[in-house]
């Protein structure tokens, strides 16, 4: 039973004693920095994606994946990245690393992914590569993507921070053509290690690139040195590398969660369901599902309030004194200082986005929401817009 007292948050990590066990006995070992469990980690993960012979790279943060894979391409200043405005700043900023300039595109209106229409047309003889995002687990076009690469020759990081797990042509994403996927295991997402990520390529040489810049230039990780007899001391820094590789107590509770994965989308995909069906008569714009045959991870479930309902602002304090949390993802990046300023962004030149962006809301959504709550989200909507 939902009180007046409780407060449902936005989102919630689906953490059980299995995590806290798993973690536990990491610490028991001794061994607590990159070792065993991050490699198990990986090999798992390239099989649950079902291509064993990907190259999966355990990293502390999807930021630093997609930083890993943009430098592993080549990318560095005078190139150009094009980037979705609708989006977390991370997806481009990482171009910013590179000294190279993340172009923004518009969205489309309904699903808040990159509009290929519009990425086609900020084409110019320095566009590097595409960083598409997977918003709220529905992926991108990825017949398409792959076509829209191969007609401006650009290489292809798909951002799936939000997107396991999500089938998309009938295959998981992190399969298929693109060059390197990245995923977020950050706390709020559909499967966490706390803080965490991980990168997959099919590509050998991408992937030894990263490997040797996700831990300081190195040409043997720490657990090899330890582990190895010919010499165990012996490294060689061979580039300027960075410091991102993931720990062994976070790897522990990935390897629990990956085991989890499905379960805990079917539950986000059960309240979706939910919210569908019992908000489908209020003044609201659902998101786009998956198409037959393919999944969305419901990372996100995003409305749109329609003109009429009033501030959208004043929804979300409505929201918050009836005990649910609520948030919006995302301010478009051109309404952002920093990147409105740089370039002489205005809303004009991203419609859909900054239109759309008036009226997103994100009501809450995570696997261990019991049914009272989903309820009480409900129940809170329908009074406030009825």
């Amino acid at each position: 039973m939902i009180t007046t007292e409780t407060f449902i948050p936005f989102a919630l990590p689906d953490i059980g004693e299995a995590e806290v066990e798993a973690v536990a006995e990491t610490m028991r070992s001794g061994w607590l920095t990159t070792g065993p469990r991050a490699a198990a980690f990986e090999e798992s993960f390239s099989s649950f994606l079902g291509e064993p012979e990907l190259h999966s790279l355990a990293v502390n943060s999807a930021t630093a994946g997609l930083h890993l894979a943009l430098e592993a391409l080549g990318v560095g200043p005078g190139d150009e990245v094009l980037v979705p405005t609708w989006t977390f700043t991370a997806t481009a900023e990482v171009v910013r690393y590179l000294g190279a300039q993340p172009v923004l595109v518009d969205v489309d209106e309904s699903s808040f992914n990159i509009d290929l229409d519009g990425a086609a047309d900020a084409v110019t003889s320095r566009t590097k590569a595409i960083m598409p995002v997977h918003f709220a687990g529905l992926a991108v076009d990825r017949e398409r993507l792959s076509a829209f690469a191969r007609r401006f020759d650009l290489a292809v990081v798909e951002d799936a921070a939000h997107a396991l797990p999500t089938v998309s042509g009938g295959r998981l994403v992190g399969t298929g053509t693109s060059d390197v996927v990245v995923f977020s295991f950050y706390a709020t997402k559909t499967m966490t290690t706390g803080e965490g990520g991980m990168v997959v390529t099919k590509d050998p040489q991408l992937a030894a690139r990263m490997r040797t810049m996700r831990l300081h230039g190195i040409s043997r990780d720490v657990f090899n040195r330890y582990r190895s007899t010919s010499p165990a001391w012996h490294y060689e820094v061979v580039a300027p590398g960075f410091k991102y590789n993931l720990p062994d107590t976070a790897a522990a509770m990935g390897l629990v969660q990956l085991s989890r994965a499905q379960g805990m989308r079917d539950r986000r995909a059960a309240i979706a369901a939910r919210y569908r069906s019992e908000l489908l008569d209020l003044p609201l714009h659902h998101p786009v599902d998956a198409g037959i045959g393919d999944t969305h991870a419901w990372h996100l479930y995003v409305v749109r309030l329609v003109e009429q309902v009033g501030s959208r602002d004043d929804f979300i304090a409505g929201m918050g004194r009836a005990g649910v949390g609520c948030s919006v993802h995302f301010i478009p990046l051109h309404k952002q200082p920093y990147w409105r300023d740089q370039r002489g962004l205005q809303d004009q030149m991203f419609p859909r986005a900054s239109r759309a962006y008036e009226r997103v809301v994100s009501l809450p959504i995570y696997s261990k929401m019991s049914d009272d709550e989903v309820g009480h989200v409900v129940s809170a909507a329908q009074q406030l817009l009825t």
